[in-house]
């Protein structure tokens, strides 16, 4: 079965579970797709009892499949990309001061704090694992998921000013947690590191991405302003990401926080007037909006099949159960003091720590990451806790953290804010 075999199997299945959820479930396209990859893969289960062949294909599809490469390598620059294109940059730019500390301050605190209960939650029921593989745990953990959260929050009548908070926090944060994790992971596998390679590492990671991002956006700028043609000017954003996403993998710096950095800059109002017709813009939004929705249903499809790679183990499911509520209380932890600091001068919206906490949903980014550790830093037990996260974060906080933002809505001082 070769690759286009494989993405043509991925395609037919995530339209067929897109046109079950939109026609019968009515779940938002995120939860729905999810919930029926799941279901699926479970009665493939059922099924192999009395006839294995479904089973092994499915199998087969997801060892021919590097989720991590596939997700961090390609998928998060386009989704990234895409996200921050239809950001409003105006309002980011005012917001961005807590949404930056949430991004950074905010992954550090609620790394340690996740990876420090873990430690001892493991320790209680009997499985003792080594520190820094818990804080690695922390680091895959604590970043909001950009796409999952894009993705319910369209549909999520949420005030604007908390939206640009959650939204802009998802954007960055992930590319942040994704540095914090890799400077844990480099610490755990040679042993030791020195706080100045790993201070050097992080801001060669962090600003260099966010630089190349600004300078590839600025040039896409320039190119486009000197043309008036929808269709050429669609292929250079694409060649933005691509080009970038292949120079940021080079320089070692992070990709997804030059994407966030480039989809800002060429997606501002001031860069669409001078530089865009309007039929440009349409054509660009259109595009990138139709990207956006087919790496979605297709990344979803796969997180509800990359099931089958868990170890089912009674103790690992416990862990798992007692992880959600562990990392819920650790987001708000880590909120408390950006939030206390800002709010203030900044006008939040009562309750911001408590919305953000809920609305805060993991994703493809932290399985992506819990696959990609190694047998001796326990990946099959963190990798059923990261799943068990994951899908009680989409499912259940997607499905009600509308109802939370609504009941919040009801409070004056937040309705006079929306």
């Amino acid at each position: 079965m070769d690759v286009y075999l494989i993405v043509s199997v991925l395609v037919v299945l995530a339209a067929l579970f897109g046109y079950i959820n939109v026609r019968f479930l009515k779940l938002p396209n995120t939860i729905g797709l999810m919930l029926i990859s799941i279901v699926f893969t479970m009665v493939i289960f059922g099924i192999s009892y009395f006839d294995d062949t479904l089973l092994n294909a499915e199998k087969y599809i997801l060892t021919r499949i590097d989720f991590r490469t596939v997700l961090l390598d390609i998928m998060l620059s386009f989704l990234l990309f895409a996200g921050a294109l239809h950001t409003n940059f105006e309002k980011l730019k005012v917001q961005r001061w807590p949404v930056l500390s949430f991004a950074t301050v905010g992954v550090l605190i609620s790394t340690f704090l996740v990876g420090t209960g873990l430690y001892n939650i493991l320790q209680l029921i009997g499985m003792p694992v080594d520190y820094i593989y818990c804080l690695l745990f922390g680091a895959l953990i604590s970043p909001t998921d950009p796409i999952a959260v894009l993705g319910i929050l369209k549909k999520v009548g949420i005030p604007k000013k908390l939206e640009t908070k959650i939204v802009g926090e998802s954007l960055f944060n992930d590319g942040v947690g994704v540095v914090v994790f890799l400077t844990i992971f480099n610490i755990s596998s040679l042993g030791n590191a020195g706080a100045v390679e790993v201070v050097m590492l992080f801001g060669q990671e962090v600003i260099g991405g966010i630089l190349l991002g600004l300078g590839i956006g600025w040039i896409t700028y320039r190119l486009m302003r000197t043309i008036d043609d929808y269709d050429i000017e669609v292929i250079l954003t694409l060649a933005a990401v691509m080009g970038g996403n292949a120079l940021a993998h080079h320089l070692h710096f992070s990709a997804p926080l030059a994407m966030v950095a480039a989809g800002l800059l060429v997606g501002n109002e001031t860069v669409r007037n001078t530089a865009m017709s309007e039929i440009t813009e349409n054509y660009v939004d259109k595009f990138w909006e139709l990207t956006d929705i087919l790496l979605n249903t297709l990344l979803f499809v796969l997180i509800g099949m990359e099931m089958l790679v868990l170890t089912f183990d009674y103790t690992y499911m416990l862990a798992g159960a007692l992880a959600i509520p562990l990392v819920l209380i650790c987001r708000y932890l880590s909120l408390l003091v950006p939030v206390k600091f800002f709010s203030k001068r900044m006008g939040f919206v009562p309750n911001t720590h408590l919305i953000m906490t809920w609305g805060g949903l993991r994703g493809g980014i932290s399985i992506a990451l819990a696959l990609g550790l190694t047998a001796e830093m326990e990946r099959d037990l963190l990798l059923v806790i990261t799943y068990f996260v994951v899908v009680f974060s989409i499912v259940v906080q997607g499905l009600t953290v509308g109802k939370l933002v609504k009941k919040q809505a009801e409070t004056p001082e937040i309705a006079t804010q929306e």
